[in-house]
């Protein structure tokens, strides 16, 4: 309220074009857009290897994370997000996505996390954090807050219905306290999924109307394409992502500067190995987040 939210601070000092967008389109369903990029599966192949060499292991999802949030480190206007017509900066780095409780067995369900990351963060700094995460929600029988909220409320008849109204009324005018707010993986930078985990094709999943997600990444199965190297045709592996974004949150320029730092970045992982040589924020919007190690 304001101009005050836990997860936010509201923003005027923009591009009047850009600021009335959220009156024409009032919903992200109206003003999602769809991009994809195809990721070199073989180069990337090859630096995971040369990383297990190191006895470091790192995924294919943890370098597109790490990408992003160095590309956000470079570029807070993407990390904005639009509520009750209005922009706010976040005063955090945060990504969501769902995961199996167990790889091993897809009966055992799956539940949604939301993780916190720091502009400095590296490539190993995401990968800690990341594993942290999945290994505490681990377990059929391990119900986090989101698992239990969900579970609490359809035990009721018609009491989802009223308590997802009065949370999106308190989230429309910034009066959800922040405790609730971190819980809440709707409320998040950008969500991804990995749907070459259970053998899908890549998507371009559309964005929640519920919370503030701005960017949706959907991985899928890897595809051969034929390319000419050295003057010679041959078939070479993509790892292709559907990529879904709230094309209100910022001008078209400063989404081609985000997407061309996270090509960068994608095709030369080894640069996220060190920190970024400075982070730009926007205006009250500054955040840090301890690293894994600080937090035991």
């Amino acid at each position: 309220m304001l101009g005050f939210r836990a997860d936010g601070r509201r923003i005027s000092d923009i591009d009047p074009i850009v600021q009335i967008t959220p009156y024409l389109m009032p919903m992200r369903c109206d003003a999602q857009v769809f991009l994809a990029h195809e990721l070199d599966y073989e180069m990337l192949t090859r630096y995971i290897a040369g990383q297990m060499k190191k006895d470091e292991r790192i995924t294919f999802m943890q370098i597109i994370v790490a990408a992003y949030v160095r590309a956000v480190s470079q570029h807070p206007e993407v990390n904005r997000y639009i509520m009750n017509k209005q922009f706010y900066s976040r005063n955090n780095c945060t990504v969501s996505f769902t995961m199996l409780k167990d790889p091993q067995n897809a009966e055992a369900g799956e539940t949604a996390v939301k993780i916190r990351f720091d502009a400095t963060d590296t490539l190993y700094d995401v990968r800690d954090r990341m594993n942290a995460v999945i290994e505490g929600n681990r377990g059929a029988n391990n119900k986090n807050f989101v698992d239990k909220l969900a579970s609490g409320l359809l035990k009721i008849p018609g009491l989802a219905t009223v308590v997802v109204g009065l949370v999106r009324l308190l989230d429309r005018y910034g009066l959800l306290p922040g405790a609730f707010l971190d819980e809440i993986p709707f409320h998040t930078g950008m969500f991804i999924t990995n749907n070459a985990s259970i053998g899908l094709h890549h998507v371009n999943h559309h964005i929640y109307n519920f919370g503030s997600t701005s960017l949706f990444f959907g991985m899928g199965l890897i595809e051969r394409k034929a390319v000419v190297e050295d003057g010679k045709t041959r078939m070479k592996r993509f790892l292709p992502i559907g990529i879904t974004a709230d094309e209100r949150v910022c001008s078209g320029a400063f989404y081609a500067g985000f997407f061309a730092d996270m090509e960068r970045y994608l095709d030369h992982p080894e640069l996220l190995e060190v920190p970024p040589e400075s982070v730009r924020y926007d205006k009250h919007a500054e955040y840090h987040e301890p690293k894994v190690s600080e937090k035991k």
